[in-house]
């Protein structure tokens, strides 16, 4: 693997004494896109804030290239930024503010017409570039404000939550062009957000955040199907997590739960919890792990069909295809588990 561009060490930040970040440490790789992703309040601004300059860590060292930046004034990094609310200069046109950091930079007016007419285009815009940025939709002014982060063609791009305030429909559509474009050019980018689907749709690989510490780091595929703990399980989405305890038999190590006994792998004896994964349900017996519950409600979504039902006191939740004969509401149901979707966290 080729060198990380930056790389961040044991960065911590404090404000009126409340610990804010604690022991942050990443790399990123020429190239990537790498999503922040955590709960409002976990720290994300505060580091994004850190590495563009702005905010001075209490410890810690960030380098780009190789070199140690941490002193480094924010206009001297060339790193480009994209906000949630990313103000356009009202008092001028689309072709204005798209200019403006390329004028900035003094390059000639041949190269600036050059360079944004060549942005506009990748963003679909250039059919919008004397038009007014008051008049111009949501949409269209991100549109704009991803052309000016870009346009000057910085070493990093960070985006805050650039997509927050827009409707659903218009944020799916308005990421799916992020990501054509940063790939396109081969940015270099930082990505936070708050949105779990967001930052799996966008990202190379995640950081998942909680209180200022670094909870876990891989691909969407890895944290999604590996979650390392609860937390990460619960933030993203999944509810069937249940205690128990690891013993030690004469025959292995088996994990007493209130689902019944399941077999462990490793010689741990202690407090011990576990995912079901929803979609590793089956209707019936098989060799998997054999249950019975009610029904509590059927939800219909779509191709998926949510199931919630009460097993041995529990509330779990599993996703069946639509068309699976389950029971209706209130009636009893057999099912089984397939052991490869249990995940278990120390």
């Amino acid at each position: 693997m080729s060198k990380p561009i930056l790389q961040i060490k044991n960065l911590d930040k404090s404000f009126s004494g409340v610990q804010v970040l604690t022991g942050i440490k990443f790399d990123l790789y020429q190239g990537e896109i790498l999503a922040i992703l955590g709960p409002s309040g976990c720290g994300k601004s505060t580091l994004l804030s850190i590495i563009a300059g702005i905010e001075e860590p209490d410890k810690g060292s960030i380098s780009w290239s190789g070199i140690e930046i941490s002193a480094l004034p924010a206009h001297r990094r060339g790193f480009g930024l994209m906000f949630q609310e990313d103000v356009l200069f009202p008092h001028m046109d689309v072709y204005e503010n798209v200019a403006f950091g390329l004028s900035m930079q003094n390059k000639s007016r041949v190269e600036i017409d050059r360079k944004v007419i060549e942005t506009l285009e990748m963003v679909d815009l250039l059919h919008q570039k004397d038009r007014n940025v008051n008049t111009l939709s949501g949409g269209e002014q991100q549109r704009v404000a991803l052309a000016r982060s870009i346009a000057p063609q910085p070493g990093l791009l960070m985006l805050d939550e650039p997509l927050s305030s827009l409707d659903r429909t218009l944020r799916e559509r308005l990421l799916v062009e992020i990501k054509r474009i940063l790939k396109e050019l081969h940015q270099t980018a930082l990505y936070i957000t708050h949105d779990q689907e967001e930052a799996f749709s966008i990202a190379d690989r995640v950081i998942l955040m909680r209180d200022g510490i670094i909870e876990q780091v891989g691909t969407p595929e890895e944290i999604y199907h590996h979650p390392a703990n609860g937390f990460v399980a619960r933030f993203l989405g999944f509810t069937n997590i249940i205690s128990g305890r690891a013993t030690i038999v004469n025959n292995g190590t088996i994990v007493k739960s209130d689902i019944g006994d399941l077999s462990f792998t490793g010689d741990y004896q202690g407090p011990i919890s576990f995912l079901i994964r929803p979609e590793s349900a089956e209707i019936g017996t098989t060799e998997g792990i054999n249950l019975h519950g009610t029904i509590l409600d059927k939800i219909f979504q779509g191709n998926l069909c949510h199931v919630i039902l009460s097993c041995n006191g529990l509330e779990l939740k599993f996703l069946f295809l639509t068309g699976t004969n389950i029971p209706e509401k209130g009636e009893e149901i057999k099912f089984s588990i397939n052991p490869d979707g249990i995940v278990y966290f120390l």
